[in-house]
């Protein structure tokens, strides 16, 4: 059928689906979401998507009326009737409808959307050349005031902000401090330096989302003999590595080749770096059939 949206319970064409204007992640970004990966007809992560999706509407106090079963089998569904063995798959849950910041004024059932889309957050050769990235004037949102395990659609203004001017510099991606000058991580992806061998990335206290392309490519390089560990780092550690990747579900694994202009390592895709990216493609044939 091509791109498809459910809200709600009801099904329809990309183009035609809508949602009120009084949604309160409209309003407020007030909202979570997810974006899960469709790799030949198996959705890949699946049940690690919805415990994030499901923990996050815990902390929020949603009032959210399908269980993570039923919310599950509504996914699969709408894969199956969307036919598109590769594609992208959204998830958004809002607190619900209606205008006014304080929750016990508004319609609280939870507005709830799958969409059923493609997505390419990068063109093909940034994979074999690597991605150029400047450090960013916007910093990450402390975790005193949000904590960054919560994937809330308000918290990425922020980071939209600091892609706005990775673009305006012409570079591929942002790379995102907090607040102490720490690596947190970059616009969409979460950051990974090698050195001698060595496998490092930024630790969640730092202020990163906890990636689930994250997490896989940290057990997948631990399965390989690599040491993998999660410290705090500074700028100076990506100008000392040999290589630098980053890791997202729209982005994959990708490498990074430079900082601010000044080349990582050699100044191209290292080889640990790329047997990640060979190993966590191979891996993405372990989806969720539908």
């Amino acid at each position: 059928m091509g791109k498809l949206v459910w809200l709600n319970g009801e099904l329809c064409p990309l183009e035609e689906a809508r949602t009120s204007v009084a949604d309160h992640a409209h309003l407020y970004g007030d909202g979570l979401f997810e974006g899960i990966r469709i790799y030949n007809g198996k959705v890949f992560k699946l049940d690690e998507h919805l415990d994030r999706l499901y923990h996050g509407i815990r902390m929020l106090g949603y009032e959210m009326p399908q269980p993570q079963e039923q919310l599950r089998s509504v996914v699969l569904e709408v894969c199956a009737k969307a036919e598109i063995p590769n594609g992208y798959i959204r998830l958004n849950v809002t607190r619900g409808t209606g205008l006014g910041l304080d929750p016990k004024h508004i319609d609280r059932r939870c507005n709830v959307m799958v969409m059923v889309s493609t997505l390419a957050l990068y063109p093909p050769e940034a994979y074999e050349k690597g991605l150029d990235v400047i450090t960013t004037s916007v910093r990450v949102i402390p975790s005193d005031s949000l904590d960054p395990r919560l994937k809330c659609i308000g918290r990425y203004a922020s980071n939209i902000l600091a892609k706005m001017e990775a673009n305006a510099r012409g570079a591929g991606e942002g790379l995102m401090l907090n607040h102490q000058g720490q690596i947190a991580e970059c616009t969409g992806d979460n950051l990974f330096v090698v050195q001698s061998g060595r496998i490092r990335t930024p630790h969640p206290s730092c202020g990163i989302l906890k990636g689930i392309t994250r997490d896989t490519v940290i057990s997948l390089a631990r399965v390989r003999g690599y040491e993998v560990s999660e410290e705090i780092l500074t700028p100076f550690d990506l100008f000392s590595a040999d290589e630098a990747f980053l890791t997202g579900t729209a982005a994959e694994v990708i490498p990074m080749v430079s900082l601010d202009g000044k080349p990582i390592g050699d100044g191209a895709p290292g080889p640990i770096t790329r047997e990640l990216v060979e190993a966590y493609r191979a891996e993405t044939d372990k989806g969720v059939a539908f």
